[in-house]
């Protein structure tokens, strides 16, 4: 999830799939993908909304394999 989308930043997109009616709702891997790598804040927040991981832009390959590994590991995905 991109953190700085137009309209609806990826915070508030996170929080409402979070509060969907749905049983799955609160399954939904969602990962931050932002270019404040360095904002401890940022990240905070980006937990706080239900994310599951926080990845710096640019993408690192490695990274998001590694963070993906990490979701698959713990059953989110």
């Amino acid at each position: 999830m991109d953190n700085r989308m137009p309209v609806m930043d990826g915070l508030v997109a996170t929080q409402a799939i979070r509060g969907l009616d749905r049983p799955d709702a609160a399954d939904v891997p969602i990962l931050a993908m932002t270019a404040n790598a360095f904002f401890e804040e940022d990240r905070r927040q980006a937990f706080a909304a239900g994310m599951n991981g926080y990845i710096a832009k640019p993408i690192d390959v490695s990274v998001l394999t590694q963070e993906l590994k990490r979701l698959v590991n713990s059953k989110i995905i």
